[in-house]
């Protein structure tokens, strides 16, 4: 094919809406996908890509959107979350089950699932959007940090179970990027959400998306294994200079 193509998933806003418009920017042919598909039709009439629902929580989903992907060159693993923030004790369940289906289970279902593709393009590239939460833990965040320190594994095992294939494989664990993240970890509570972001200048969505276009643009000999970036305000999970 003339023309390279991109996946990328959890598409509708953030990190992977600005990824999406930065690979097409490249020129790669973008499949963009997410639940809100009302969001990501319209982000693939603007870059000229193509959207197609996708609920990484779901096999059949997943199913379909892989399948009509016939072929790859670069998988974006966007899709993830994180719901709540509570303390082990008052641990709500069905919150740690969201974010291990979304952000394990569901990077699983869409990497095993187009893997195949990604050997046969002969340069394959898998960027998994982790977190500096897959690094370190923090009080009251045990069913985000364990979700995103599991991916994050699956990720690096994937590594070396390729090793002699012709894909690459770049993890990017961001520190605090101001998108709809805190939004929804906070269940829509937009103020308590702004002060997570309050006095610093934390990342935006299109300082990740410059990075996944540079390690797109690397020749197939270089892999950049794992990328830490992080606002200057802020040292580590819950470690910030805040300004009054």
């Amino acid at each position: 094919m003339s023309t390279r193509t991109a996946v990328v998933t959890g598409a509708s806003s953030g990190i992977g809406e600005a990824t999406a418009r930065k690979l097409a920017e490249q020129g790669y042919h973008v499949y963009v996908g997410a639940r809100r598909f009302d969001r990501v039709q319209h982000l693939a009439t603007e870059i000229g890509g193509t959207a197609i629902e996708l609920d990484v929580t779901s096999e059949e989903s997943v199913r379909a959107f892989t399948d009509a992907v016939t072929h790859v060159d670069v998988l974006v693993n966007n899709a993830g979350g994180a719901k709540g923030l509570a303390p082990v004790i008052d641990a709500d369940l069905d919150d740690w089950r969201w974010m291990w289906e979304t952000n394990v289970v569901g990077t699983l279902r869409v990497t095993k699932a187009l893997l195949p593709k990604l050997i046969a393009s002969g340069d394959g590239l898998i960027v998994t959007i982790t977190s500096i939460a897959a690094l370190h833990t923090y009080d009251n965040g045990s069913g985000y940090t364990s979700a995103k320190h599991a991916q994050a594994v699956a990720h690096r095992t994937l590594r070396g179970e390729l090793l002699g294939q012709p894909v690459r494989l770049t993890e990017i664990a961001p520190g605090a990027v101001e998108t709809e993240f805190s939004l929804v970890r906070f269940d829509g509570d937009a103020d308590r959400a702004a002060k997570v972001y309050e006095g610093i200048d934390p990342l935006h969505a299109q300082d990740i998306a410059e990075i996944v276009g540079f390690v797109a643009s690397r020749p197939p000999h270089v892999n950049l294994d794992t990328i830490v970036v992080k606002p200057r305000d802020q040292a580590g999970p819950g470690s910030f200079a805040r300004r009054s």
